[in-house]
Order: C-alpha cells, then sequence, then structure tokens
C-alpha cells in the first residue's frame, strides 16, 4: 500500500499520546498533543485547516479538518468512550468530499486506542483495490 509507513507513523504518534494521556480528556487536548508528538517524528500537516465541500462541481461548504497530513493523508480525531458507524462514514464522507485517497479515524477516547483506515473507494489511487 502507497501510505502504509505513512499512516503507520500516525498511529504511532497517536499510540504514543494515547500511552501518555489515557483516556478523557476534550479532543482538542490530544489534538495538540498530537501534533507535538508528529512534529517529533518530522511529519509535515496542517491542523484545523479549513477545505471545500462540493456537490455536483459547485461549492457548497467547508469543514475544518483536524489534520491534513503529508498533503495525503486526512486524519479525524475523536474522544469518545466507543466509535459509532456515523464516526466512520463520517470520515468516508470526508474523503470523497475531499477527493483524497485515505483518511485515518483516530479515537483516544477508550481505554485503548481505536484506528480505522478509511479508503476513499472512488479515487483513481483505490480503483485497483476493489
Amino acid at each position: 500500500m502507497k501510505y502504509e509507513e505513512l499512516t503507520h507513523k500516525i498511529i504511532g504518534c497517536a499510540m504514543k499520546v494515547h500511552s501518555t494521556l489515557g483516556n478523557g480528556f476534550q479532543e482538542v487536548i490530544y489534538q495538540r498533543a498530537l501534533a507535538i508528538e508528529m512534529n517529533k517524528q518530522g511529519l509535515g500537516y496542517t491542523r484545523e485547516m479549513e477545505m471545500k465541500v462540493f456537490y455536483d462541481k459547485i461549492e457548497i461548504g467547508t469543514r475544518r479538518v483536524d489534520f491534513f497530513v503529508e498533503e495525503f493523508v486526512m486524519v479525524e480525531l475523536k474522544a469518545k468512550i466507543k466509535l459509532e458507524d456515523i464516526h466512520l462514514a463520517q470520515t468516508m464522507n470526508y474523503c470523497q468530499a475531499y477527493n483524497l485517497p485515505l483518511g485515518l479515524l483516530l479515537n483516544f477516547g477508550s481505554k485503548s486506542l481505536e484506528f480505522k483506515r478509511v479508503y476513499n473507494v472512488n479515487h483513481p489511487e483505490n480503483q485497483k483495490l476493489n
């Protein structure tokens, strides 16, 4: 997989944050700590990047992405006791709306870090995966 090493690094940073802080904090605390860890790993990212959402090639709004890493991977953070299907669907929708090949959903709210790699099946890079 093209982005496996990159997502592995991001997940490693998230694991370090979770093992240090544990669960129970607000999402913004994990976001700030993850930024520190990604800096340590030399990962380039934009935090709280506002991205346009399109419908039928018409801009219909914007959404802030928690992290946009190395210009390829969108990272969505949660601090929930348990991830729900809606969180996964939201991440999938963002990948499609932003036309990104891959997203990561990270949940710091559970006792163990939860993470999901989310692939945009409509992205040309992922067409061969189908």
